[in-house]
């Protein structure tokens, strides 16, 4: 698990609650899963009785619910609603604003955000999403500062998945479920019906400084071993499976498939898919002024391109059917993502798939596109 010159180590449940002591001790605004509305979402925590204890979640093609686990497990789910997205890469954000004091005029650029963000949690899957966003919004030309400083803040505490959704094929995706790289701290959650504790690595000197500062024990080979096996389980009970080696390739080819105007018919461009996923960065800006015409604002907003507005230029829509628009965010995500940023836009969470109203598979319809049987594809 851990790397050669480094022995992992094992922390009890109240050595949790101690690290998340320590964490909030550096400075870090601690954000983790919390039950809400019937759902894990992210939010502020600030012990382990936040954590969604002894739940579960059940998910499939447009299907979500909550159900008890038989045991206490803190992080027995797979994924909720949210990602990590929505701290990093803000939903909503004030660009600048602008003020008029009688013949003077004064623009105000929004300041980056200041506070250090620790995400509690984190999957694989998540982890590989971060990175894609961090290609997008900080890896070229142009930056976005505020995305910057979110991320560059940002204390990392990553979790090796212990349960597999009915709609995740991070697998196919070389996403996860194991945490290899990206994190501060890793856990993996042990439960064998008497011991509950968790295997713990460092993957940063910020990382080792905080485990410095709690309770633990170096672990033994015997968890080790267990931690190994947790993994191997999860990745060998995927809910989804997608061959994910030549789809660029293979949608490229298939513009003009039929398949696209077969799921225009289901597909309602909600833009739920868009909203879900952990890596879409579409915005629109909006500018707004109060009556007096003395202040004015520009605002930045997540868009999506279902959306019939988002691809408007003068005379109209360049996306003005569903088929269209469906098939602008499949092929992008799958296959003209790798030309633009050298990755695919996909890391298998499988958010997509779960909260589709109508329960769109992309799994599903990349097997038809291939003309495969779609309980016979295989991942590559």
């Amino acid at each position: 698990m851990a790397k050669a010159d480094e022995a992992a180590a094992v922390i009890t449940v109240e050595g949790l609650q101690d690290l998340l002591r320590a964490i909030r001790a550096r400075g870090y605004r601690a954000i983790g899963p919390t039950l809400q509305n019937q759902a894990i979402v992210y939010d502020d925590i600030e012990s382990i009785d936040d954590l969604p204890r002894g739940w579960t979640d059940e998910q499939d093609g447009g299907l979500y619910r909550l159900t008890r686990r038989e045991d206490e497990a803190l992080f027995g789910y797979s994924v909720g609603p949210q990602s990590w997205k929505k701290f990093l890469h803000e939903p909503r954000l004030r660009l600048w604003t602008a003020e008029r004091r009688g013949e003077d005029t004064s623009v105000t650029p929004e300041a980056p955000p200041s506070d250090r963000l620790a995400f509690i949690g984190v999957r694989a899957c998540e982890i590989r999403a971060i990175e894609i966003q961090d290609r997008v919004l900080v890896g070229d030309l142009y930056v976005d500062p505020h995305y910057k400083a979110r991320r560059e803040g940002a204390l990392i505490v990553a979790l090796n998945c212990g349960k597999a959704g009915g709609t995740c094929f991070c697998v196919s995706m070389h996403a996860g479920p194991r945490v290899k790289h990206g994190f501060d701290i890793a856990l993996t959650e042990l439960l064998d019906g008497t011991e509950h504790v968790f295997l713990v690595e460092t993957g940063s000197d910020e990382g080792r400084a905080i485990l410095e500062q709690i309770p633990h024990d170096l672990a033994s080979s015997r968890e080790v071993d267990a931690a190994e096996a947790v993994i191997a389980q999860t990745a060998s009970s995927m809910g989804r499976q997608m061959r994910s080696d030549d789809l660029n390739e293979l949608l490229m080819n298939n513009l003009e498939h039929p398949r696209w105007n077969e799921v225009a018919t289901r597909c309602l461009t909600c833009a739920n898919c868009t909203l879900v996923c952990p890596t879409c960065f579409c915005t629109s800006v909006e500018d707004a002024s109060d009556l007096t015409g003395e202040r004015a604002e520009r605002w930045r907003r997540w868009d999506s391109c279902f959306t019939m507005d988002f691809s408007y230029i003068h005379g109209g829509s360049v996306r003005a059917s569903t088929k269209s628009r469906y098939r602008q965010w499949m092929t992008h995500k799958l296959a003209t993502w790798i030309d633009q940023f050298g990755s695919s836009g996909c890391v298998g969470c499988g958010r997509c798939i779960t909260w589709c109203p109508v329960g769109i598979d992309i799994t599903e319809e990349v097997c038809a596109i291939r003309g495969c049987d779609a309980s016979a594809e295989e991942s590559v």
